[in-house]
C-alpha cells in the first residue's frame, strides 16, 4: 500500500490530537502482547514508555481522535456539537497508515484512540474496532493499543473490541448523577456504566475458557480503566473517592484517572474561564486513589463525611496519622503489615522488608533508613528498640507544621500523585 500525503493529513492531525488531549486515561502499563513470527512491535510485559507534559498530560502514544463530530452538546466537551470549532475526521485507513508510519520512524510505541460520536454509538464503535483489527490481522501490529468504548454500542462490538485492544477505557466523566445531568442531560451514568460491566463479564468468560483451552483468545490483557472530570460540576472529593472505590469493586478496573476541568467554554453551568481546577486537587485525588489500590485504605478512611474535600496542604496520608493520632507511635518490631505500610514514609516494599528482617534483627531508625525509608518523615510516627527523640513531637501543630515545612521541596518531585506517600 503506498504511503498517505502526511502534508494533506497534517490539518486533520492538529485538530483531532489536540482534541484528544484532554483524556488522560492513556497508561498502558500491564500490556503482555507479545512479538511472535517476525510480526512488529511489542507490548509485552512492562508495556512502553511515557513522556509528559508540564502540566502531567501522558503525550508518548499516538493519541488522536477519530473524529471531533459528534452528535452530543456536553457543556464541558470542546467537541459538543454547539461548539463552533474546525471539525476532522480520519478514516479507517489514515488512521492504520498515520499508526504505522509513526511507529516505523520511532515517534510512538503505540495507539490511544478515542473519538465522538457520529451517527450512533455501533457506527462509531465499529470504526474503532476495524482500526484496531486491521492493524492486528492486516500489518501486524504487536504494539500496545488503547481503544475507548462507545457508551450504547452493542456486546458484541465491545466483545471485538477486547480482542484487538490491549487496553479498554469508558469515561464516566462526571462523577456525580446531578452533574451529569446538568452538564450532560442526554446521558446517564447507567449507560455510561454499562461497557465497564460488559467488559468484565467477557474478562471473566475467556480467562475461564483459558484454563481449559490455552490457545482461547486474550481479551483486553491490561484491563479497563475509566476517567473522571473534575471540578467541573459541585462534587466533593467524598464523592469522587467513593465513586472509585466502587467502580474498582464492582468492576475491577486497573485504574481510573482523574482530569480537573479546563474552562475553555463560556457557559452558565460552567466555572468561569480562567479558573482551572488546581493541579494540586488532581495530584491529591491520585494520592488517595494510591491508597485505595496499593495501602489497604478504605474510601471512608480517606476523606470523611463531616470534611468531605482532600486536604491540599499535605498528602491523604498524611493526613490520616494527623486525624488519628491515637494510632502513633507505632511500634514496627511488633506492629502487622498493615499499620507498619501506614507509617509517613513506608512504602510497601520497604513495610515488607522491615515484616521480613526484624525476625532477626532489632529495629532502629538507622537500621530503617539503610532499608530506603524516608526516615526523615518516618521518625515523627514509629518506635523502635533504639532512642527515638522525636516521639515526643506527637502533637497535631507539629505534624502539620513539619508537613507545611517540606511542601516547596516535596512539590518538585510530584508525579502522577505519588507526593508524599513514600
Amino acid at each position: 500500500m503506498a504511503s498517505i500525503n502526511f502534508n494533506r493529513l497534517q490539518g486533520k492531525l492538529n485538530i483531532l490530537a489536540d482534541a484528544a488531549k484532554y483524556d488522560v486515561s492513556c497508561s498502558s502499563s500491564g500490556g503482555n502482547r507479545k512479538n511472535q513470527g517476525g510480526a512488529l512491535g511489542d507490548a509485552s510485559k512492562t508495556g512502553i514508555c511515557h513522556s509528559y507534559t508540564e502540566d502531567g498530560r501522558c503525550v508518548s502514544l499516538l493519541k488522536i481522535l477519530l473524529t471531533n463530530h459528534c452528535i452530543y452538546d456536553c457543556a464541558y466537551c470542546t467537541s459538543r456539537k454547539s461548539n463552533d470549532t474546525p471539525r476532522a475526521a480520519f478514516t479507517v485507513e489514515e488512521v492504520v497508515e498515520l499508526t504505522m508510519q509513526f511507529y516505523r520512524r520511532n515517534y510512538i510505541e503505540g495507539l490511544f484512540l478515542s473519538s465522538g460520536i457520529f451517527k450512533n454509538a455501533d457506527y462509531t464503535m465499529e470504526r474503532l474496532v476495524q482500526v484496531a483489527k486491521t492493524l492486528r490481522e492486516r500489518e501486524r501490529f504487536n504494539g500496545y493499543i488503547h481503544l475507548k468504548t462507545i457508551p450504547g454500542a452493542s456486546k458484541e462490538l465491545l466483545h471485538e473490541a477486547g480482542l484487538y485492544a490491549d487496553r479498554l477505557s469508558a469515561n464516566i466523566e462526571i462523577p456525580t448523577k446531578s452533574g451529569l445531568a446538568l452538564l450532560a442531560p442526554e446521558k446517564t451514568h447507567d449507560e455510561l456504566q454499562a461497557p465497564m460491566q460488559t467488559v468484565k463479564e467477557e474478562i471473566i468468560t475467556i480467562k475461564d475458557s483459558r484454563k481449559k483451552h490455552k490457545k482461547a483468545p486474550k481479551f483486553v490483557p491490561a484491563g479497563q480503566t475509566s476517567q473522571m472530570i473534575v471540578g467541573a460540576s459541585n462534587e466533593t472529593d467524598l464523592q469522587v473517592i467513593q465513586l472509585s472505590d466502587h467502580f474498582y469493586k464492582k468492576y475491577e478496573l486497573k485504574r481510573v484517572y482523574y482530569s480537573g476541568y479546563v474552562p475553555m467554554l463560556s457557559d452558565s453551568r460552567l466555572p468561569s474561564i480562567g479558573t482551572p481546577v488546581p493541579m494540586v486537587r488532581e495530584n491529591r485525588l491520585y494520592q488517595a486513589d494510591w491508597l485505595m489500590r496499593f495501602y489497604g485504605f478504605g474510601a471512608h478512611e480517606i476523606v470523611e463525611a463531616d470534611s468531605p474535600f482532600l486536604d491540599l496542604d499535605c498528602d491523604p496520608k498524611l493526613a490520616w496519622a494527623i486525624r488519628h493520632r491515637e494510632h502513633f507511635p507505632v511500634n514496627v518490631q511488633t506492629a502487622p503489615y498493615e499499620m507498619i505500610v501506614r507509617i509517613q514514609g513506608m512504602d510497601t516494599k520497604t513495610a515488607k522488608k522491615i515484616v521480613k528482617d526484624r525476625k532477626y534483627n532489632q529495629n532502629t531508625l538507622e537500621h530503617n533508613k539503610k532499608m530506603v525509608a524516608a526516615v526523615n518523615r518516618a521518625k515523627y510516627f514509629i518506635a523502635t528498640t533504639g532512642k527515638n527523640e522525636h516521639l515526643s513531637h506527637l502533637t497535631r501543630d507539629n505534624f502539620r507544621q513539619f508537613v507545611l515545612g517540606q511542601t516547596q521541596t516535596k512539590f518538585k518531585d510530584e508525579r502522577n500523585g505519588q507526593l508524599g506517600l513514600f
